[in-house]
């Protein structure tokens, strides 16, 4: 229920396109369900405090599994597109560079956080994610992606953070 496009955005790049899967119920609903788990214990209970999705599909994954897990949503976003007072990290991407921000109160000190996203790569925008939480006074529990592209180095640039993956490719 992924599609491969080849040389997307940038010659080279081979995206992962989940546009599929969105739009099937079932399998849109077995990915949140395995996403949240992460955030749950062994008996099923809710041990985050937050969700935070990353622009712009970990939004579209992070959000189902807030409201799964009983918590709130926060958007980690690309630069200039958050009004309030942010905090703010640039990182690099497999294809360039970017900056990341979040609200400076989007999470309170001492939360526990699950950082969502579609892919690890790189592991750059889930290592920018982890400081921005950090950077709030919180905790990122763990990170739960929906899958992991195994050539790549991402999980070498995340030290010890816990990863919960639904498929490496």
């Amino acid at each position: 229920m992924v599609r491969d496009v080849p040389d997307f955005p940038e010659p080279g790049v081979l995206f992962k396109d989940i546009t599929p899967l969105l739009a099937d119920h079932a399998g849109l609903r077995a990915v949140v369900d395995g996403l949240a788990a992460a955030g749950r214990d062994a008996e099923g209970r809710p041990v985050v405090d937050a969700v935070v999705g990353l622009e712009a599909r970990g939004f579209v994954l992070a959000a189902p599994v807030a409201l799964a897990l009983g918590v709130g949503f926060v958007p980690v976003r690309k630069a200039g597109k958050l009004p309030g007072e942010t905090h703010e990290v640039a990182y690099a991407l497999e294809y360039g560079e970017a900056v990341l921000q979040v609200h400076r109160d989007a999470v309170a000190p001492g939360a526990r956080v699950l950082v969502v996203d579609d892919v690890l790569a790189t592991g750059g925008t889930l290592a920018a994610a982890r400081a921005l939480v950090e950077a709030c006074g919180a905790h990122v529990h763990a990170a739960s992606l929906l899958m992991e592209i195994s050539a790549l180095p991402g999980r070498a640039a995340l030290g010890d953070l816990p990863l919960h993956v639904l498929t490496t490719v």
